[in-house]
């Protein structure tokens, strides 16, 4: 028989009724008390309930109990049948529900052999969710530690499927390696133990063996892991508000003179380290600088629901992330759409920054110089992205995947096809591509007065070479250097990354900046 009810603990809390996605309330309060409810699934008191979320030990206001009337009336059950409450205590009823969580942890309950490798797939792409996304901070300090409890069983739980997945035998050799990197990502202990004792069952060699196997190569799979590793460990994520009251989550790393990158699109503070994409570039520059980034609003950490996903939007994020951190002076990155970003900041903030690293960049958006075959190709696209962005099938996002990456290997592909699907929600995918389309800081190349260089790719599939050679030729005195890849987004095993690399070293050295 199937549920009345599905409900969705990782990732953004999501309700089903009947097939069709509930409205719940606005209020992140009320969201949040749905959510303990569901996870707890015991009863509580109503004097706790109140303390926990409106810092009060009765209900003056009647808050508690708007919320539960709100509630009732979202999940279509205004007799009490699932949310239930007395004088004292408030209770949700499981009866009849699915629950994501719990039915990941009852499997892991059972025996291994049980479980098939599709089964266990499936379960860690909806552990990749951070559980209750979103309602950081929705009540006090006990529902904060509460909520960070959920979030490491959910990772204790992501451990062990992957392990289970690397000792299945019908696990592929190239799926192995994916599988292997992200256990080490988040448990490069266990991942270690697994590859030492040669756990091989799908007939596969672990991708750091296969890596130290090569001349000149050894262990270099291995050693670059586990920096990425002891990153996401040593990095350090805060929290800074926009007036609009948006909340952007920004990480620093290493030590010494700061070196600050603009969002840009696709990112995630979490997830970054373990990527094929840039990692490798990102650990180069936290050895000799404190290395800060932050992710842009509408993805990542930052917050999803925003009011506002202009251009304008983006450069006052940016403004407000080197405001909190207090940084005087100092190079700025820009990667794609990022590189638009920077130079209107270092236009409006000139004795900030000392210099601008563009990568992949352009300086109007698709909507003011395609043609109208390509503006109408973009257009499709978007439309496919509402659709599809969101589900199982990779098809919609790797559309992106190809044009972003076509040289890249298909493990790396599958990789960012999934990183994309974790790092936003299909409606900001959409906007997104819409408010980039409109950019212009055309206007605003000549009034640069800071060294800078630009990188791009020589066969870019995504924006053309002359775009980034004309963000060169805008700027007085840049240092254009074209590299031999058609990746709009370097990718770690590719010779051009090295060279950018080297070379963003180089140009911070020899402007002292």
């Amino acid at each position: 028989m199937e549920a009345d009810l599905n409900i969705s603990l990782l990732g953004q809390l999501r309700v089903l009724v009947a097939g069709s996605e509930a409205v719940l309330p606005a209020s992140k309060k009320a969201r949040a008390l749905l959510a303990f409810l569901v996870a707890t699934g015991r009863p509580h008191r109503r004097e706790r309930l109140c303390e926990l979320f409106w810092d009060l030990p009765d209900d003056p206001k009647a808050s508690l109990r708007w919320a539960l009337s709100k509630l009732r009336r979202a999940i279509g059950s205004p007799e009490e049948r699932h949310i239930v409450a007395d004088r004292e205590r408030v209770f949700f009823d499981p009866g009849g529900v699915r629950i994501d969580i719990h039915e990941i942890r009852t499997a892991l309950s059972g025996a291994e052999e049980n479980l098939p490798l599709a089964a266990l797939e499936q379960m860690v792409r909806q552990l990749d969710d951070s559980f209750l996304d979103g309602l950081d901070d929705a009540g006090d300090e006990a529902f904060n530690a509460w909520l960070a409890a959920e979030r490491a069983d959910a990772d204790t739980a992501r451990v062990e499927l992957l392990k289970r997945i690397l000792s299945h035998p019908h696990t592929q050799p190239l799926a192995a390696r994916k599988w292997q990197a992200m256990l080490r990502a988040i448990d490069p202990d266990t991942a270690d133990a697994i590859a030492g004792r040669g756990q091989d069952a799908a007939g596969s060699v672990s991708a750091s063996k296969q890596v130290s196997e090569q001349p000149g190569n050894s262990g270099a799979l291995d050693r670059l892991a586990r920096a990425r590793s002891d990153a996401v460990r040593k990095q350090k994520i805060g929290f800074c508000d926009v007036p609009d009251g948006t909340r952007i989550a920004y990480a620093a790393i290493g030590s010494g003179p700061p070196i600050l990158k603009a969002a840009n699109w696709l990112t995630h503070l979490e997830f970054d380290w373990a990527s094929p994409i840039w990692g490798q570039c990102f650990s180069e520059i936290s050895r000799q600088r404190t290395f800060i980034r932050y992710d842009e609003r509408g993805c990542g950490l930052s917050d999803w629901e925003v009011p506002d996903l202009s251009f304008e939007a983006f450069v006052e994020d940016l403004e407000v992330v080197a405001d909190d951190l207090g940084l005087d002076r100092f190079p700025l990155i820009g990667i794609s759409q990022g590189c638009a970003v920077s130079i209107e900041y270092a236009v409006r903030h000139p004795e900030r920054v000392s210099g601008l690293v563009l990568i992949s960049g352009y300086a109007a958006g698709w909507r003011l110089l395609a043609t109208p075959e390509e503006q109408a190709r973009r257009e499709a696209v978007i439309k496919l992205t509402e659709l599809g962005w969101g589900t199982d099938n990779p098809a919609y996002r790797h559309i992106f995947s190809q044009t972003f990456m076509p040289d890249a290997d298909p493990e790396d592909l599958a990789w960012f096809d999934e990183f994309q699907r974790r790092s936003t929600s299909p409606t900001n995918a959409a906007l997104f591509q819409e408010a980039f389309g409109h950019i212009d800081v055309r206007h605003r190349l000549a009034e640069v007065d800071v060294p800078t260089i630009v990188f791009h790719s020589k066969e870019d599939q995504r924006i053309p070479l002359e775009l980034g050679r004309a963000l060169a030729d805008g700027i007085r005195d840049a240092e254009f250097v074209p590299l031999d890849s058609r990746n709009h987004i370097l990718v770690d095993k590719e010779p051009a990354l090295q060279v950018c690399t080297r070379r963003i070293g180089r140009f911070l050295e020899e402007h002292g900046i």
